[in-house]
Order: structure tokens, then C-alpha cells, then sequence
């Protein structure tokens, strides 16, 4: 049945599975590019997709994933004051250092391991949605997963709510 997955999916599913994550993949009918349209079509609060926003560490040119609530922006100072000076990654960064399409970056299965920050904001739920590598997949865990999954520290990488 993973067969039928895109390749990234099943990248993701294959990580999933090796983790022991309870939850595979799910396309959805349409896409989920934004935060707003994947909680919509799951039926969830947008703060709970987990969306995966990558910059260009200037320093060395790594790849800086930040994993952040929906509903939150990502505050670049407070990213940089962690890792160092980021800038803005191009489609074609994200696709080589990922492997997957802005739109359906996931948190994990990368093709280069990044710098992972992970939004404290997300332990607001019990659970949460993230991408799974193409612009319809998307996949259940909780906060503490992503944690388990990529190893990254929980840090206060957003603007505040107002």
C-alpha cells in the first residue's frame, strides 16, 4: 500500500515505522500547503499543524529547520540568537537540502540532516499534524514525538501572540 505514496512520503512513512510511530501517513483530498488549509481540511485548530519553515544558515550554509505552531509566526532574531545568522531559503535550497517541495517539508526524513529548532508553542496540545514530504500528506503525533523524532530542543522561537 506505501507503494502508492510519492517517493518523500514514503521516506517519511519509512521513518515512522523504523520509530515506532503509531500514526502512518494520510493523503488528503486537497492540498495542505498552508497551515490554514490543512487544519481545515482535517478539522483541527490551525496552532495545531506543525508547520516546518526552513532557512539558510549563513555561516556555513546549512539548512535550519523550525518547526512552529500554525498559528505563530517565526521570530528570525530569536532563531538567530540560537544558531547563528539565517537567511531566507530559496525552492531550490529547500528542495536539495530536504528533499521535499515548500508546501511539504516535513520534520523529519530530510535529505541532509538540519539544525532543528522545535516551537514551544505546539505543547499547547495534546496532538498535533505535520507535513509528510508532499504538498496532500500529513501525518498525527504529539508534541513529545517530534521531539523523540528529531532529537531538536524545545525553544521560544516565535513572535509573541497579539
Amino acid at each position: 500500500m506505501s507503494g502508492d505514496l510519492p517517493e518523500g512520503m514514503q521516506r517519511v512513512a519509512r521513518v515512522l515505522r523504523d520509530h515506532g510511530h503509531p500514526h502512518s501517513p494520510v493523503m488528503l483530498d486537497d492540498a495542505a500547503r498552508t497551515a490554514q488549509q490543512a487544519a481545515d481540511a482535517l478539522g483541527v485548530q490551525v496552532g495545531q499543524i506543525a508547520k516546518s519553515i526552513i532557512f539558510r544558515r549563513k555561516a556555513d550554509d546549512a539548512a535550519v529547520l523550525v518547526i512552529a505552531s500554525g498559528d505563530r509566526r517565526v521570530d528570525e532574531k530569536k532563531v538567530d540568537a540560537i544558531v547563528g545568522k539565517t537567511g531566507r531559503a530559496d525552492a531550490e535550497f529547500v528542495k536539495g537540502r530536504t528533499g521535499f517541495s515548500i508546501g511539504g517539508v516535513s520534520p523529519i526524513a530530510h535529505a541532509v540532516e538540519p539544525v532543528t529548532l522545535i516551537d514551544r508553542e505546539l505543547f499547547r496540545f495534546d496532538e498535533i499534524w505535520a507535513a509528510a514530504g508532499h504538498p496532500h500528506g500529513v501525518f498525527k503525533l504529539r508534541p513529545q514525538d517530534l521531539e523523540r523524532l528529531t532529537g531538536a530542543p524545545v525553544a521560544d522561537v516565535v513572535q509573541q501572540a497579539g
